[in-house]
């Protein structure tokens, strides 16, 4: 019988260990490689062509929506199932544009991550409980009250900026959740002022907030 070939990417060498342990109880899968960097699992993605990598968010070089990027652009055959403590829909909503597949938390039950591998490993897309609340929430953000004519001119992305600027959050903190440059951020919110025709951030925060972003 063919096994799952599985690579772990994650910055814990004792996470890695104790999840390793977990799958290869699975006489089915067979963890063929590890990784503690971004740069380190996108370099042992191409040389090991494993069928599913269980890829954590947080590390160093590439961050693991950045790694599931360029990995997925790269060979899309390979399923990317991300596995992290962060939970906010934001993050969610990047990582799966990135080209993961499915999306479940580092405090899951180890039945649920063996459902979840196989799950993602069989095409489907799957997240836990409470992730698969939150995005559907990020996916219904328009409410009752929503003017577009009010945003009319903005981009998906613009309005994405608009909505996080009107929930509190600063340039460097929008950067990092979109996987965007500061200087991208920038430009997009200096298009915003422009096209909203507003003199400040609190103009655009209160125009933002009439409109239902914001919440």
């Amino acid at each position: 019988m063919t096994k799952l070939r599985v690579l772990l990417a994650d910055d814990h060498p004792t996470f890695r260990a104790g999840l390793a342990a977990l799958l290869n109880t699975n006489a089915a899968v067979a963890v063929v490689g590890e990784a503690g960097t971004g740069d380190e699992v996108v370099a042992r993605a191409a040389e090991l062509q494993p069928d599913l990598i269980i890829m954590d968010i947080q590390m160093p070089g590439f961050n693991g929506i950045e790694a599931t990027r360029h990995i997925y652009r790269q060979q899309p055959n390979i399923r990317i199932l991300v596995m992290t403590m962060f939970e906010d829909d934001h993050t969610v909503a990047a990582a799966m544009r990135a080209g993961a597949r499915g999306y479940i938390l580092k405090g899951a039950l180890p039945e649920e991550i063996l459902r979840a591998v196989w799950a993602v490993a069989s095409g489907e897309a799957i997240f836990s409980a409470t992730i698969a609340g939150r995005f559907m929430e990020y996916f219904n953000q328009v409410r009752p009250g929503f003017r577009e004519g009010d945003l009319a001119e903005l981009t998906d992305r613009e309005r994405q900026v608009l909505d996080l600027i009107a929930r509190g959050y600063r340039n460097a903190a929008i950067a990092e959740m979109l996987v965007l440059s500061p200087s991208t951020v920038r430009n997009h919110i200096t298009n915003i002022l422009s096209k909203l025709q507003v003199a400040d951030r609190a103009e655009a925060i209160q125009k933002a907030k009439d409109s239902g972003l914001g919440s």
